[in-house]
Formats: C-alpha cells, sequence, structure tokens
C-alpha cells in the first residue's frame, strides 16, 4: 500500500505531504483544486509520462516521492521533472530508469481512469486473469512448451542445413585427422625435443669437450693422480691425516664422476637424419600451435572438442531421428495439453463476462455487454470486449469506453479477481451518474477496500460517505498565485464536505442533515 506521498512544485501544488491508511480512502474538492495533481503525482511515480508544463510556474523543477509497503518489503519511488530536460527517476535513494519504476510500481499500485495506468488494458493480464478466475493450471502448458523449444535448439545445434553440415564436416574430419597424425606425446612435447635437438646438434663439441675433461681429470698426471700424490703426503704427517681422508674420499667421487663421464660422452654420436627429423617435428608442432592453440595443451584441447563434435555431425542422421521422434512426441503432448487448456478458457470465459456484467448494471452501466474472448487453441488470446451502450458493437476496452466507464469497467474487474497490486486509485469512477447509482459506486469501492488500498477521486457525497479516511483539496489565492492543499477530515468538518458535496454549501442544514444520514449508513464518522 501506499504509506506517504510527498510533492513540491507540481501544477498548483507547492508543496505537500500525506499519510495515507488503509482501506478506502475519498479525495474531493471543488472543481479545479488540485485532486488530478494527486493523481498526476502518483501516475509519475509508477512511470507515467513527464510532462514539463505540470512544473509549477517559477519553480525549476517538479519533484513526487511515494513510500510504498508490500509485505516485509517498503520501496521509495521518487520522480524529478525538470521545467526544461529531461525527468529523473530514483528507485529507494538510487538513480533508476522510468522503465524499472515502471515494472516496480506495476506491482505496487493501478490507476483508473484517464490518465490512467491500467494494467488490465495489457492482454497478458488479461489472460492471467481470466486463468486466475477459472483456477486454471498452465504449468503443464508452460512445461509442454518448454520441451519443444529445448528438442528445437538441440536439432538446430546439430546443423540443419545440409550443405553447410557436409562442409563442417569436411573440416573437422580434415583438422582431427592432421592432429591424429601428428600423435603429440604430450603438452611438454616442445621441451624435449629442444633437450634433444641441443644433444644432437653439438654432438662433436659435446665429446671433445668431455675428451678434453677426462684427461685432465684421468690422464697421466691429472687431476685424480695429484689428489693421490696429495693424500699420499699428508697421510704422514698425523696434523692432516683427516684432510688426507677426505682428499681421498674426493678423489673416489671425482673418479666416479669421470666414468659417468666417459659413458655419456660415448653415448653421443652424430647422426644427421635423425637431427633433421627432430627440426620437422617441431616445426610441425609450431605449425599446429599457429591454427589450434598458443600451446600444444590448448591444440590437445582443441582435438578432443574438435572429434567429440565430428561424431556428433557423423552421427547426425541418427540423433536427427532420434530428435525428430522426441518432437513428434513433445508436439503431440503440447498440442494435447493446449486442447485442454483452451477449452478450459473457453469454458470460464462467458462466467467471467457475466459475473462482471452483473457489477456494471450496479455501477449505471445497466445496459452495458461485456464478453471475454478466447483465441485458437491454447486460447492465449485472451481479450476482454465492451459494448457500453445498447446498439454499440463490443470491442476492446481502451477503444470503446470514456474515462469514467473503463474506470467502472475496472472496478467491475477488481470486484470479480481479487488480485495484486494491494494498492488501487480510480479517478472519475463516478463520471455521469447519481441517485441510486452512486450509492452502488461507494458501496463496491467500500467492499473492494476491504481487500485493497483504494483511493478514489469523487464529486459524488455517496461514494465519499462510504470511505473509511477522507482526505479535502482546496485551493486558496495569495499574491495572484494559487496554492493547493490536501489535509485529512473528520468529524464535524467532513459533515461540512459531505454537505457541500450535496448542496454547494456547507452551511445547509438540509445538506447537513443529508451529510450525517450518508455518513450513518456509510463508514463511522470521524
Amino acid at each position: 500500500m501506499l504509506t506517504e506521498l510527498h510533492i513540491e512544485d507540481l501544477g498548483v501544488i507547492e508543496t505537500l505531504d500525506l499519510v495515507f491508511g488503509s482501506g478506502l480512502t475519498a479525495l474531493t474538492g471543488e472543481t479545479g483544486a488540485g485532486k488530478t495533481m494527486l493523481v498526476e503525482a502518483i501516475s509519475l511515480l509508477v512511470g507515467g509520462r513527464a510532462d514539463a508544463a505540470t512544473v509549477r510556474p517559477g519553480a525549476t523543477e517538479a519533484r513526487v516521492e511515494g513510500r510504498f509497503v508490500l509485505g516485509e518489503d517498503e520501496f521509495v519511488l521518487a520522480r524529478v521533472v525538470p521545467a526544461d530536460g529531461r525527468s529523473r527517476a530514483y528507485l529507494n535513494g538510487r538513480l533508476a530508469t522510468v522503465a524499472t519504476l515502471a515494472e516496480v510500481g506495476a506491482q505496487l499500485i493501478d490507476l483508473h481512469g484517464q490518465q490512467a495506468h491500467q494494467s488490465l488494458l495489457a492482454p497478458t493480464t488479461q489472460r492471467a486473469a481470466l486463468d486466475r478466475f477459472g483456477g486454471i493450471d498452465t504449468e503443464p502448458l508452460r512445461v509442454a512448451r518448454q520441451r519443444v523449444v529445448e528438442i528445437d535448439a538441440a536439432l538446430t545445434a546439430l546443423g540443419g542445413d545440409t550443405r553447410a553440415r557436409a562442409r563442417e564436416i569436411d573440416l573437422l574430419r580434415f583438422q582431427v585427422n592432421e592432429l591424429d597424425a601428428a600423435e603429440i606425446s604430450g603438452s611438454d612435447e616442445e621441451v624435449e625435443l629442444d633437450a634433444l635437438e641441443d644433444l644432437l646438434a653439438g654432438a662433436v663439441a659435446h665429446r671433445e669437450v668431455a675428451s678434453a675433461a677426462l684427461e685432465n681429470l684421468s690422464g697421466d698426471g691429472g687431476v685424480i693422480d695429484r689428489l693421490g700424490t696429495v693424500s699420499a703426503a699428508l697421510m704422514l704427517r698425523s696434523p692432516f691425516s683427516s684432510f688426507a681422508d677426505r682428499i681421498r674420499s674426493a678423489s673416489v667421487e671425482i673418479s666416479e664422476a669421470a666414468a659417468d663421464l666417459r659413458d655419456v660422452a660415448e653415448s653421443i654420436e652424430e647422426d644427421p637424419e635423425r637431427l633433421v627429423e627432430l627440426r620437422h617435428r617441431r616445426q610441425l608442432l609450431r605449425d599446429l600451435r599457429r591454427k589450434y592453440g598458443e600451446t600444444l595443451e590448448e591444440v590437445m584441447q582443441f582435438q578432443q572438442s574438435a572429434a567429440t563434435h565430428l561424431a556428433q555431425l557423423e552421427g547426425y542422421e541418427v540423433r536427427v531421428a532420434a530428435l525428430e521422434r522426441e518432437r513428434t512426441e513433445a508436439t503431440d503432448e503440447l498440442n494435447q495439453v493446449a486442447r485442454h487448456v483452451g477449452g478450459q478458457r473457453r469454458a470460464i470465459a462467458p462466467q467471467l463476462g457475466a459475473a462482471v456484467k452483473a457489477h456494471l448494471r450496479d455501477l449505471a452501466m445497466p445496459n452495458a455487454d461485456l464478453a471475454v474472448t478466447v483465441g485458437d487453441d491454447p486460447g492465449d488470446d485472451v481479450e476482454f470486449l465492451l459494448a457500453a451502450n445498447p446498439g454499440s458493437p463490443l470491442m476492446a476496452l481502451a477503444k470503446v469506453a470514456s474515462g469514467g466507464e473503463l474506470a467502472r469497467t475496472m472496478l467491475a474487474l477488481r470486484l470479480v479477481l481479487s488480485e495484486e497490486p494491494s494498492a488501487l486509485v480510480f479517478d472519475e469512477v463516478d463520471a455521469g451518474i447519481g441517485g441510486a447509482a452512486a450509492i452502488s459506486v461507494g458501496q463496491a469501492l467500500a467492499k473492494l477496500g476491504d481487500q485493497h488500498q483504494v483511493l478514489v477521486v469523487t464529486h459524488l457525497a455517496q461514494v465519499a460517505a462510504r470511505a473509511s479516511n477522507h482526505i479535502v483539496v482546496s485551493k486558496t489565492v495569495r499574491s495572484g498565485s494559487t496554492f493547493a492543499t490536501a489535509v485529512p477530515t473528520t468529524g464535524e468538518d467532513r459533515i461540512d464536505e459531505i454537505a457541500r458535496m450535496l448542496s454547494g454549501l456547507s452551511e445547509s442544514k438540509s445538506a447537513r442533515e443529508h451529510a450525517i444520514e450518508l455518513l450513518a449508513h456509510g463508514r463511522p464518522i470521524g
């Protein structure tokens, strides 16, 4: 529900703060007092069109803020309309788009009247309303449709174009064959090839270096011989005997290293043909990386992915046949569910139309006819049609109803359908009616107020008297400028306002007596 409304510099309103309660709230006042600006303010909050002409003369911008409560959640919506430039929207203190305000606002409040934010005019809302009225379960329909969509997506992914699929198979087959033939041993193969190429390319130099090293280590007068001589000399001197042992151990270690070095050197052989093969292999791997990935790891991943996709495409006929069978079954199921839902919708549509017409008769539209049409299965094309006067053809609501007729039709629909949003605003719902019809409209709004927060702009005392809350809008002129105010009214002041609405004179004794009578049969005074 709407709990608070703040307005600055909008039309005749300089500044205004209102707190709203639950149930039915009547907004009354003389013609031109500014009641329409209150509706305009709420419309701006829920994404209505901003008009710079509504900015108060002399002001740079108009501002509207509203606090809404929906269950445990609270929303603060704001709209700023500059005298020159684009309007700005805010949601909970943060900048937002007007579309966002409209989306959030649709869950919070619904406006009915000439400047209406009329959710019930939307075809999707009308269909949902019919489904709610009839208790129609559309979940099986959603599931059946989704299944067909998924199968179609799977068929599309396989490739529905025969020529395109053949070209893709040829390319994938070439790529997979090329990669299979390469027989990449692993992601580190290039590192291993680098080491082997270095060994083969420098075979002669490697052996020469090894030979010189061996000569210096184990040749006559080499390191090993000299270490032996040193060790023997130190052994003769007791202070150095421990050093002799260490040098002898080092000599043994060097001898073993020299033996290993000789084995490695003797294993190195020149192999020009093998060297050429290695270099060709390295070039092949570079070419594969250039085409299929930055690293051999990526190349191998591409190979696996390509092979999998190729297998899918090569098994296309089998897979397509299976999917086509699934699609036939899914389509049959969808058609069956669609027939069931469509039948339910067509069966319940006349009942909804009759229920709404019954309320229209009590709302000063005794000759109105309302029909709910349902299209072909599954009946998604739902439309509410209205003929407001005898002899008039049934036409879409938005095309045939005046502001008052449309508001009363929406009121009748709301009486039949009890759904969100929880806050409703009716403007001109009482246009062109009076007497018993006015009392019926007041009763209908009061009944609706038992389930929703209802704000109604009215000129009828019979409607205002039914309200739980009553706000009077008035205007004054100061220094040549008009200022509008809106204040809650209770007690004697409310009796005066109802009397004014009845006779135009708040001090009329007979009008006051009538006002007291209306209030006694409506809501408690105050």
